[in-house]
């Protein structure tokens, strides 16, 4: 068993010799392609990105222009101040004129008037100069004030100055033979009238509207918020509402001043003064302080209380200019004769001209009133649904 051996596999097979291909066809075989081995390798960090420079600003400073309005409003508010010794200068050399002395009620509020013009431009023109947001914001709403209340007294100067310059020449004509020449005198009276009209057109009219362009402007309120990046009390309520409010308290000063140095209120058809005046002055003084602080504060209730309460005060002034009469009233606060008859003379307090075009600008403000609405909607009362995703 063990010689035995293992089974006879059978003939080799014999290789086939290969037919030749043919010609047309004999092209070279491509040469086989080496594939290097894949050799892990470990990934190196990357280097750090550089950093990206800062974005360009996307508005246009406007510091030089801030610091040139406010500069300017710091040199108005000391030529409103160099009026407080000139009212005093004014109140001195009226006593050399018999019967034409300044009571004290008109020199106090002639001071009052300037010094608080002077303490406001100051204060304005040293924020805009160091670019704060509350200057900028006041700035604006005063400028508006400024400009409306501006128009309406040079248009009522410029309808009213011609009939007062026809009256003085009237009286130089009969003052004698020493009189000067006609021509001459309604010459120099034009000249005059033109000069005061532009003068008083330029500061009333021209300035103003050159504020508001300026202080309207994105790039200034966004140069503002960039230099002064607190927020400041007037960024809680919005533009239109703090005009109502800056217009409000400036109307309450004007008539807490006129209760102490000129009592004299209109109250349905007559005029009161004395204590009854100054204390109804005090009242609405109170009043519009009261509402300047709730309407900033965005209170509906204030809204209602104002628009009903100038609605009745332009009703009793209405009446009051139209059956009342002031000189009468004037009388009785102890003015002279002389006083009288020069103020009489006026063609402004004639006729009520000066009453009727402060009816007018109140009327305005009304109007503006009633369009402030749309800030002071009344919250719904209906809480709002409350998300899914708000829920744990």
């Amino acid at each position: 068993m063990e010689n035995e051996l293992p089974p006879d596999p059978g003939p080799a097979p014999q290789a086939v010799p290969a037919e030749p291909l043919p010609s047309s066809s004999r092209e070279p075989l491509p040469e086989p392609t080496i594939v290097a081995p894949v050799v892990a390798v470990a990934a190196a960090p990357l280097p750090p990105l550089a950093t990206l420079p800062p974005e360009a600003p996307t508005y246009t400073d406007r510091s030089t222009g801030l610091m040139v309005f406010g500069v300017f409003q710091i040199i108005l508010g000391c030529l409103a101040a160099l009026m407080v010794p000139l009212a005093a200068l004014g109140a001195f050399m009226s006593r050399l004129a018999p019967g034409a002395t300044m009571r004290p009620g008109q020199f106090v509020s002639s001071v009052s008037t300037y010094a608080f013009m002077a303490v406001v431009l100051l204060g304005l023109g040293i924020g805009s100069v160091q670019m704060k947001r509350w200057a900028r914001a006041l700035t604006l709403v005063t400028s508006w004030y400024w400009l409306i209340m501006g128009a309406l007294v040079t248009v009522l100067l410029t309808a009213v100055l011609p009939v007062t310059m026809r009256s003085a020449l009237a009286q130089m004509k009969q003052s004698g033979p020493n009189a000067p020449s006609p021509e001459v005198s309604t010459a120099v009276m034009a000249v005059m009238l033109t000069l005061i009209i532009i003068f008083m057109a330029f500061f009333l009219v021209v300035v103003p509207i050159a504020f508001v362009i300026f202080y309207s402007l994105k790039d200034v309120a966004e140069t503002c918020r960039r230099r002064d990046p607190v927020e400041r009390w007037t960024d809680r309520t919005p533009l239109p509402v703090l005009f109502a409010s800056v217009v409000l308290f400036t109307g309450a000063m004007y008539l807490l001043l006129t209760g102490i140095t000129m009592p004299m209120f209109p109250f349905f058809g007559r005029y009161l003064t004395g204590v009854a005046g100054a204390a109804c002055l005090f009242a609405m003084g109170a009043l519009d302080i009261y509402l300047a602080i709730a309407l900033f504060r965005l209170q509906a209730v204030a809204w209602w209380i104002a628009t009903c309460t100038l609605a009745l005060r332009l009703f009793s002034m209405a009446l009051t200019f139209a059956k009342a009469d002031m000189m009468t009233a004037y009388s009785r606060m102890g003015m002279s004769d002389a006083q009288l008859q020069m103020m009489n003379s006026s063609p402004m307090l004639r006729g009520h001209v000066l009453l009727w075009w402060s009816l007018l600008s109140m009327v305005l403000f009304f109007g503006y009133l009633v369009w402030l609405k749309r800030y002071f909607k009344t919250p719904s009362a209906v809480a709002p649904a409350v998300l899914p995703a708000q829920v744990g």
